[in-house]
């Protein structure tokens, strides 16, 4: 990473080799039958430019089964319509480029208001304004074929491949153990709560509510693997934020309150070191990332009282 912020191809790309292996494999496949049935209608000069927005499909289909623009209404919709306004466009609107534009445009909005948002679609729009003659020639044919039988075709093999690997079964709603499933563990927060808060965010996000749901929960889970549990924070022992070097802290619990909540520590090791301090139980388990065995150190029996006072 160059600035420290910036992540690379490969961090962005995540799965195994495998995964990534029948990604390839099952797009190959895919994209073979839609040059197939694309080559009966369109020429070799004209076949490239108009199975192009399928690649990109491909790509969502098969690398991001799950993913929202990667479903079935957002894949057939979105070319579906984008074809149909760029041949509308097309018709009543003679500067290519100002066609090309607003076909693109007048699709993207049409996407939007009918929640079938598919990057390709764009694409899509584009071609049926400069896919050339012979495209122009099939006037709103085009929208049926090859553009909603391309379609079609990569739909059926999305859904005939990845049925072979069950963690990949598409569309989603096929996982044998949908994400859906996920729930946050927190009260104060529910799938209400997520839904809200992408709503909020003000633009449209590649996830969905149940993908949300599940990554927050495996960031809990993580971040209660990364530091101690306040059960474990007892009297008299000591812990480590679990730094190295001159970051390194050492805090020794030498008292607590009568319920148990409060603890009072002295810093053994590190910055503000023989300073005493105090802080409830959790907040220092959320610090605390190791229990350290160092000599013992006197355990106060009116550390909690000095404090408090």
């Amino acid at each position: 990473m160059a600035n420290g912020t910036t992540k690379s191809w490969f961090e962005l790309g995540p799965g195994g080799h495998a995964e990534k292996l029948i990604s390839g494999i099952a797009a190959f496949f895919g994209i073979l039958c839609v040059l197939a049935v694309s080559s009966l209608v369109l020429s070799d000069a004209e076949l490239p430019l108009v199975v192009a927005s399928m690649g990109a499909s491909a790509v969502l289909l098969f690398a991001v089964p799950h993913g929202p623009l990667s479903q079935p209404w957002p894949l057939l919709g979105s070319h579906a319509l984008s074809a149909l306004i760029g041949v509308t466009v097309a018709r009543f609107c003679h500067s290519p480029l100002l066609a090309s534009a607003l076909a693109v445009g007048l699709a993207i909005v049409a996407m939007y208001y009918l929640g079938c948002i598919h990057p390709p679609g764009g694409a899509t729009a584009l071609t049926a304004v400069l896919g050339g003659t012979q495209v122009q020639e099939l006037g709103y044919f085009f929208v049926l074929i090859p553009v909603l039988l391309n379609a079609v075709i990569l739909l059926i093999t999305a859904i005939g491949l990845n049925w072979f690997f069950p963690w990949r079964r598409y569309p989603a709603s096929l996982q044998p153990h949908p994400a859906v499933q996920a729930k946050p563990t927190d009260p104060a927060i529910s799938p209400e709560h997520l839904s809200y808060a992408l709503k909020q965010m003000g633009s449209f996000i590649d996830v969905t509510e149940e993908d949300l749901a599940e990554i927050y929960e495996l960031a809990r889970q993580h971040a209660q693997g990364s530091h101690l549990q306040p059960e474990q924070i007892q009297l008299g022992r000591c812990y480590s934020n679990g730094a190295t070097g001159k970051d390194l802290c050492i805090r020794h619990i030498v008292d607590e309150s009568p319920d148990g909540q409060i603890v009072i520590f002295r810093t053994v090791a590190g910055e503000n070191r023989r300073r005493a301090e105090s802080c409830t139980k959790a907040a220092f388990a959320l610090w605390a990332k190791e229990i350290v065995p160092l000599r013992p150190y006197p355990v106060s029996t009116a550390g909690y009282r000095t404090a408090k006072n």
